[in-house]
């Protein structure tokens, strides 16, 4: 180790810097804090279907307004990122290159968090429309915040089963 000396500059970020990314979205750090920022915003919405799912202001949050504000994040980071990163959509090859991009990462993370909470709102809408109980939508509203597309299928299926209980006539 060569020392010559003079102090080593300090670096003005712990982490490293993150290749292709302006200025607002710089290191991994800020990352870190928007992953969390966006989790936050979709846990208020899932909390919201959850506990105040009548309540007309839940559906103007959680339906529209939180997951806008998530896809309005997800378009920054895409357009940001995506022009010149390495992968693509071909393959899973080329995704996982996408992927292994940190900002296109949370990019991926954040589509999922919007399109999860648009789904569970739209869920929380239509059954109230059918006449189903919030009980049941409840597990329904669970699995599509953490597994998404099971979620969607356990509601498409307590929905088909009660309307069918409902209405036995139609085929």
């Amino acid at each position: 180790m060569e020392t010559t000396g003079r102090p080593k500059p300090r670096s003005r970020t712990r982490r490293s810097q993150v290749a292709g990314c302006g200025p607002a979205v710089q290191s991994l750090g800020m990352l870190d804090q928007l992953f969390s920022v966006c989790g936050a915003v979709a846990a208020l919405g899932w909390l919201l279907l959850i506990v105040t799912p009548r309540w007309p202001t839940t559906q103007l949050l959680a339906g529209a307004v939180l997951p806008a504000a998530l896809a309005s994040v997800y378009l920054i980071l895409v357009v940001r990122s995506l022009p010149g990163a390495e992968g693509g959509f071909g393959s899973l090859a080329e995704v996982a290159a996408l992927f292994s991009h940190p900002p296109l990462l949370l990019a991926g993370w954040i589509h999922y968090l919007a399109f999860d909470l648009f789904i569970g709102a739209w869920e929380t809408r239509d059954a109230a429309r059918q006449g189903l109980s919030h009980w049941l939508v409840i597990p329904c509203l669970l699995l599509t915040f953490f597994l998404g597309p099971v979620g969607l299928l356990t509601y498409l299926a307590i929905r088909t089963a009660k309307s069918r209980t409902l209405s036995p006539a139609a085929s």
